[in-house]
């Protein structure tokens, strides 16, 4: 798998709009390659936030990050955040001692 963790400041009362324009967003299966996301408020530090995407393959990836409709999606809920977020790009690994 690949794909991104972005970090961001958000201010405390934009939270909930961003949670409600993801959801809203849902890329479902009209995204090809997406596998899933995660949206986290880091404990301590009530003015940040994580976003993760993962895409099946490198290409997937990239072709939505191309894509002019996932700039516009981007966009909307760029507008929630106190600055640009800082991505970070690469390939997914499944650790060998996961519990399950």
């Amino acid at each position: 798998m690949f794909g991104t963790v972005g970090r961001a400041h958000i201010k405390p009362e934009n939270r909930e709009k961003l949670v409600e324009v993801l959801e809203r967003q849902s890329y479902g299966q009209e995204v090809v390659g997406f596998v899933r996301s995660y949206l986290m408020f880091p404990e301590n530090r009530e003015n940040e936030v994580l976003l993760v995407a993962m895409f099946t393959d490198r290409d997937a990836y990239y072709k939505n990050a191309d894509d002019p409709a996932q700039n516009e999606r981007y966009l909307e809920y760029r507008a929630l955040f106190d600055d640009d977020p800082e991505w970070s790009d690469g390939e997914w690994l499944e650790s060998a001692g996961q519990a399950g």
